[in-house]
């Protein structure tokens, strides 16, 4: 029995909120990825020149939404197949008293401090504000303005 995949590739978007419930939950992990980036703080916007990067397991986060608003914690583990994410000391009291890790959206949280233990992501971090700049090419003037200066340059010089 071969088992059919419900997600589509082709889809863009659409306003109806069960087909983009649909389209989060059917997504393949590769997908999902990129649903779990995390704002970063204002220091390291401007540090990193990023609006937001993935989070990882050891990145420092605050919480800005819900029952933990305000709390800082480290990040224990990332959920990719729900898109939770579980942030250590914060936890929910069950009626019977056990403890359990509260899980938390993504978009709920926002980045202190990025764990830089892994090599690849202090490539990609490091790497991404000095690239735009030098990306960036000075505006070509159009030749009838060119040809228009060296005339005034010659005639100044003579």
């Amino acid at each position: 029995m071969v088992k059919t995949t419900s997600f589509s590739t082709t889809w863009i978007r659409s306003t109806q909120a069960r087909k983009q419930r649909k389209y989060r939950y059917n997504a393949p992990l590769h997908v999902k990825q990129k649903m779990v980036h995390v704002h970063l703080s204002s220091e390291l916007r401007s540090k990193y020149g990023m609006r937001n990067t993935q989070v990882k397991k050891g990145d420092k986060v605050k919480v800005l939404r819900g029952k933990f608003s305000k709390k800082d914690g480290k990040v224990e583990r990332v959920n990719l197949k729900g898109s939770k994410v579980f942030v250590s000391g914060l936890e929910m009291i069950k009626k019977d008293g056990t403890k359990i890790p509260a899980a938390f959206d993504p978009s709920n949280l926002m980045i202190t401090s990025l764990d830089s233990s892994d090599k690849k992501r202090k490539v990609s971090v490091k790497g991404t504000k000095n690239e735009k700049k030098e990306g960036t090419k000075e505006p070509k003037e159009p030749k009838q303005e060119k040809k228009k200066v060296e005339k005034k340059a010659e005639e100044k010089s003579q």
